[in-house]
């Protein structure tokens, strides 16, 4: 089963372990280190973000690795893009009535 990967990053613990193995692959142990919560709580989040494909795994020797896909992050980025440009553009806006405002009173 495919999860929505907005589903995924609603989740603050998630945004934080994707932030975590943003830096370094690191370990299901090593990422639990970071939360005040049980390993099995972080495996089921891991398990979540996997299912999405933001994160994906990888073995070495008996060991497991978590990284960071970023083509995927790179889609809720393009996503978001839409957004901030509409807010960009209503900020502009404001400055434009406020500049606007400013140079009656004067």
């Amino acid at each position: 089963m495919r999860r929505d990967i907005f589903q995924a990053i609603a989740d603050p613990t998630r945004r934080a372990i994707i932030a975590l193995i943003a830096i370094q692959a690191m370990t299901p142990n090593a990422i639990a280190e970071n939360f005040h919560t049980t390993r099995q709580a972080v495996s089921k989040h891991l398990r979540i973000l996997t299912e999405c494909d933001l994160v994906k795994q990888q073995y070495q020797g008996r060991e497991i690795y978590y990284t960071l896909e970023v083509e995927k992050m790179k889609e809720i980025d393009t996503w978001l893009d839409q957004y901030r440009k509409i807010w960009e553009n209503r900020f502009n806006q404001l400055d434009n009535v406020l500049l606007t405002i400013k140079t009656k009173k004067i």
